[in-house]
């Protein structure tokens, strides 16, 4: 027994009826904002850690440039 196109149809015009165009498409937007969080932060992951040590070395570079400017 397989799903047919008037059952999915039936579905969507109960879904659209109950929560509305306005609402399914606040809450597609907001899913799709989650998947695009979810992709930055799996970019963001620490498996290179040659990026982070170098961005703390440049950030402990120039602080301490500027300590002995301050000297």
């Amino acid at each position: 027994m397989s799903i047919g196109f008037w059952q999915i149809a039936i579905v969507v015009v109960l879904v659209v009826l109950l929560f509305g165009r306005g609402k399914i498409s606040s809450l597609m937007g907001d899913v799709a904002k989650g998947i695009k969080s979810f992709k930055k932060g799996m970019s963001d992951s620490p498996d290179s850690p040659d990026q982070n040590n170098s961005n703390i070395s440049s950030e402990e570079s120039s602080s301490e440039d500027k300590s002995s400017e301050k000297k």
